[in-house]
């Protein structure tokens, strides 16, 4: 396949960024186009853990995805702060699972056997141990599970350290430039060019369609069912001092992110609203409550912002990763619901690599954008 091929890709979040710089860098022409500004949406809003949230829910083919993104985030770190200047703030904290008597669902034996199957540390901890390692969490946690390399990201200052490098790279990249159709070529029916609202044309050898929450519409556009819709997530920032919270706290009901400034990061909210913007007080209370309850050391903090996005969601939680049989030189790397900033890097590695021809060598089955899809309980879109 010729380096000299032109991509577009449609949609300026993470993935679509990295993407991008993957395929410059193997000798291709790549342009992203963003209907809004860059990396503004669920890339910018999410959480940055670097663990999927109950991966012993998905299937295996996920786990190895995620194994093989995650054994990535070093090098990508250093390479972006080589080029931007930009820490991103990739750091192990640790991940602690606290569980209650009163729990609805109980994790430790599914947690503990996927761990042990697939070479995750983890640690069974006590009450007490819990308390001593996290002493803002209630008293009455009766126990808990402890993933101690489990690492997490600043997700702004790694948009901000993309976008650096892109530039840096000499990438083009237009914001404020919607994508509302798809040209073919009339004699093999290989893509030709995209159509923007203002209706200018672009030419493309190829296009990825890694448009988050707003793929699923745009695939209709050209005949493709792509079943991704938007999970409303709200998320609460915490001003705290730096040490008040030291691991990634994750209970069915809430999840607190400590950052290395003190901030902490309550999240998130899932409801499948549309494309509704308005921060709701009920629910940012609701998480507030539930925060109190599993960690009342943190009931004098005070809550400096709140904000909301848009996880691009599926039936059963997998991305679509590959290309279009229908249409020939179109390919899909959307869908990644909650686990876009964990998969960014190995989404981008495989999908850049892939389009210039090369196979992956990950099996792929899973994420096919023609897969029969069955809602997965507690990986899929909440009912």
């Amino acid at each position: 396949m010729r380096n000299d091929r032109k991509v577009i890709i449609i949609g300026g979040g993470m993935i679509g960024c990295l993407t991008a710089l993957y395929l410059q860098r193997l000798g291709a022409k790549p342009l992203v186009l963003e209907k809004g500004s860059l990396g503004r949406e669920s890339s910018w809003a999410g959480a940055g853990i670097l663990c999927p949230i109950h991966p012993w829910l998905y299937p295996d083919s996920f786990t190895h995805l995620i194994n093989a993104s995650l054994a990535l985030y070093p090098a990508v770190s250093e390479m972006l702060a080589d080029v931007s200047g930009i820490s991103i703030e990739w750091r192990k904290c640790g991940l602690m699972i606290p569980m209650f008597d009163d729990d609805s669902i109980h994790h430790r034996e599914h947690a503990l056997r996927w761990s042990k199957r697939f070479g995750w540390k983890v640690e069974e901890l006590a009450s007490k141990e819990c308390r001593h390692y996290e002493p803002s969490l209630s008293q009455n946690v009766g126990s808990g599970l402890l993933w101690p390399e489990v690492g997490q990201v600043r997700n702004p200052r790694m948009l901000t350290a993309i976008r650096h490098a892109l530039a840096h790279a000499g990438v083009e990249v237009r914001e404020h430039a919607e994508v509302v159709g798809l040209h073919h070529d009339r004699s093999d029916g290989a893509v030709s060019s995209v159509r923007l609202a203002s209706g200018e044309q672009i030419a493309a050898d190829t296009v990825l369609l890694a448009a988050g929450s707003w793929s699923g519409e745009l695939a209709s556009e050209i005949g493709l069912s792509l079943p991704i819709e938007p999970v409303k997530g709200q998320i609460a920032l915490l001003k705290g001092e730096p040490g008040q919270l030291h691991h990634i706290i994750k209970h069915d009901d809430v999840y607190l992110v400590p950052r290395s400034d003190g901030h902490i990061l309550v999240g998130a909210s899932m409801e499948r609203a549309g494309f509704q913007r308005e921060i709701n007080s009920h629910i940012t209370q609701k998480l507030m409550d539930a925060t109190l309850r599993i960690a009342p050391g943190l009931k004098d903090l005070p809550i400096i912002q709140s904000w909301m996005g848009f996880r691009p969601g599926t039936p059963d939680g997998l991305p679509y990763l590959g290309s279009v049989p229908e249409h020939p030189g179109v390919w899909v790397a959307s869908g990644h619901y909650r686990n876009g900033v964990a998969l960014a890097p190995i989404t981008a590695d495989i999908m850049s690599r892939w389009m210039m021809g090369e196979k992956p060598t990950l099996n792929m089955d899973d994420f096919r954008v023609d897969r029969e899809v069955h809602h997965a309980e507690g990986v899929g879109l909440p009912k």
